[in-house]
């Protein structure tokens, strides 16, 4: 490759990190070109722009854009899937999870909204269902304020996964708390407590009875 042409794949990979803030990268060594060819339609349907990279480039053009997490996973065979504005990151990340699981390709990253993600991230990231169907759930799900749920709309994707984690710990210690009493023998100490005071409040005639008892006596001397 000659420098001027070095010179131009920086350039556009400079401009494409620059205005990706959701990137996945993988180690493609097990696809074929057909298999790639593949892949790369299926994400392309998803808002994603699959493409082989050249390690030593895309280096260059990652210092360039300011995308220094990056550099740490361009090692061995590289492709980056570039998510457009309207890509769908659910979607792209349970494309290529299931060309993981065919063991084409491994994960190895990337940037989920501008933040670091890692593959175990990825896999998460995978297993939730597609955005437009988690919205419709979340409706049904998420308890609260309109203006709460429309806040919740407009967050970015890593705040939606957070705030969904969120709400799961919560209804799950609201299950817990729930359940508590049910499970304290609340009744069986309550009715225990009344017995523990039944004893004091028969001691107290037997006083009474007994106080009169020298009364007869000092009558009948």
């Amino acid at each position: 490759m000659q420098k001027s042409e070095k010179e131009r794949v920086v350039a556009e990979l400079t401009e494409r990190l620059q205005g990706a803030e959701t990137l996945i990268v993988a180690d493609y060594r097990g696809l074929t070109v057909t298999q790639i060819a593949e892949l790369r339609e299926k994400l392309y349907e998803h808002g994603a722009r699959f493409s082989v990279v050249k390690n030593s480039l895309t280096k260059r053009a990652a210092e360039s854009a300011g995308v220094e997490p990056l550099l740490a996973l361009l090692e061995g065979p590289t492709a980056i899937a570039f998510l457009e504005s309207d890509g769908d990151p659910v979607a792209v990340a349970k494309a290529l999870d299931d060309a993981v699981r065919t063991e084409t390709i491994t994960l190895k990253g990337g940037l989920l909204e501008g933040a670091e993600i890692g593959a175990d991230d990825l896999k998460q990231l995978a297993k939730l269902p597609p955005t437009e169907v988690l919205h419709a759930q979340l409706v049904g799900a998420v308890a609260g304020p309109v203006t709460a749920i429309v806040g919740l709309f407009a967050a970015p994707m890593r705040e939606l996964v957070g705030v969904i984690d969120a709400r799961i710990r919560q209804l799950e210690e609201q299950g817990e708390s729930a359940e508590a009493p049910a499970e304290e023998p609340t009744a069986e100490a309550a009715a225990e407590e009344p017995a523990a005071e039944e004893p004091a409040a028969e001691a107290e005639p037997e006083q009474t009875e007994e106080e009169p008892v020298p009364e007869p006596e000092q009558e009948s001397q």
